[in-house]
């Protein structure tokens, strides 16, 4: 009987135990439940708007590296956008971007700069920071990864005059290295990507290119498409997408893959490469173009308006402020601004590849009204 007993006892010590743990789980409230811890996800800053008037200059990686330079740029009378490399027509990025791994092992990647810092210091005082991605040329890519580069028909790498590898512009792999690592400026603090060397090779032995997996489309629109596609991955970052293009490409088609109108349709900006030095005798029915800068300049962007009339991309031309064939002065300077600001271009940044740039060049006084 006391066995009985005892295991009628068990057996309702159990029943009952069971029937608690029933209605608790059933009348649990929410704040009760055990909460699951997610990573923080860093909050993206926000772009700044471009100005009104550009007024900007060209910065390399090399120089943004070195202690107090960037300082001497800010200090510049009227400057309100800095356009910074990313990614060089060396092929080195400026920065160690975590996200593209591919540019860590193939040694492209270089600790020239911390991005974010420079990003938050030049927002704060509303600088504009435009971010260079040099897409075709690239010098790292093409050699570490011959699969992806342009070939020369007797066998390797093809190479420009200036012993530089391109990259292919049919395969869509190098698109996406080149988007990963604009999606990374955009992510770090850059307000604009602009894209450069977005065209097929115009210099070297070209009958001896070789496009491996070419399609049947044609360069113009294989362009067209890699910039579609980086807008479409660039856009939803709250990022403004634009390109350099050749000082003629509105004018005639230069065999390169480049077409304003069609790229128009896509971008937010056209930065056309209007330098003077650059244009050939005869050209605009001018003996010497680069002794004509503002008449140049006019020319060439008579041809943009007419190209992207009807588009959405803002023009802002590169203007020279380099000597090359003869001493540039303020006042071809002023000339190209002359010019530019006739054809109501959304402003103009000054281009120096040593980075050397004429003081006042940027000053809102230049700018005059129409």
């Amino acid at each position: 009987m006391v066995a009985v007993v005892l295991l009628v006892l068990m057996a309702a010590a159990v029943a009952y135990a069971a029937r608690t743990i029933r209605e608790e789980g059933e009348t649990a409230q929410p704040a009760e439940r055990v909460n699951v811890v997610r990573p923080q996800v860093a909050r993206e800053p926000k772009a700044l708007q471009p100005p009104k008037t550009i007024r900007g200059v060209h910065v390399t990686m090399a120089l943004a590296s070195i202690p107090g330079k960037l300082d001497e740029y800010l200090a510049l009378s009227g400057l309100n956008t800095i356009q910074l490399d990313v990614k060089d027509e060396n092929g080195e990025v400026g920065f160690v971007p975590s996200a593209v791994p591919l540019a860590r092992q193939i040694g492209a990647a270089k600790p020239y700069y911390k991005p974010r810092p420079i990003a938050k210091r030049l927002q704060d005082r509303g600088i504009y920071l435009v971010g260079r991605v040099v897409v075709m040329e690239d010098p790292v890519l093409s050699l570490q990864r011959p699969d992806l580069a342009v070939q020369h028909r007797n066998g390797g790498r093809w190479l420009n005059h200036a012993g530089l590898g391109w990259v292919n512009p049919y395969d869509k792999r190098v698109w996406e290295y080149n988007v990963d690592i604009a999606v990374a400026a955009a992510r770090v603090g850059f307000d604009e990507i602009q894209f450069d060397y977005v065209r097929f090779p115009s210099d070297g032995d070209m009958e001896a290119i070789v496009f491996p997996n070419k399609t049947s489309t044609p360069p113009g629109w294989v362009i067209a498409e890699f910039v579609h596609y980086a807008t479409k991955r660039l856009k939803p970052l709250g990022v403004r997408v634009s390109a350099d293009v050749f000082g003629l490409s509105a004018t005639r088609d230069l065999g390169i893959g480049q077409f304003p109108k069609r790229l128009g349709r896509y971008l937010d900006a056209i930065y056309p490469m209007v330098y003077p030095s650059h244009y050939g005798p005869g050209e605009f029915n001018l003996d010497d173009p680069n002794s004509n800068p503002g008449a140049t300049v006019a020319y060439s962007l008579r041809d943009f308006n007419r190209e992207l009339a009807g588009t959405k991309a803002r023009i802002v031309p590169w203007l020279q402020d380099f000597s090359w064939g003869r001493t540039y002065t303020m006042d071809d300077i002023q000339a190209q601004i002359d010019s530019s600001r006739r054809a109501k271009a959304a402003g103009y940044l000054l281009w120096n590849a040593a980075g050397i740039y004429t003081p006042g060049a940027l000053e809102p006084a230049r700018w005059t009204p129409n």
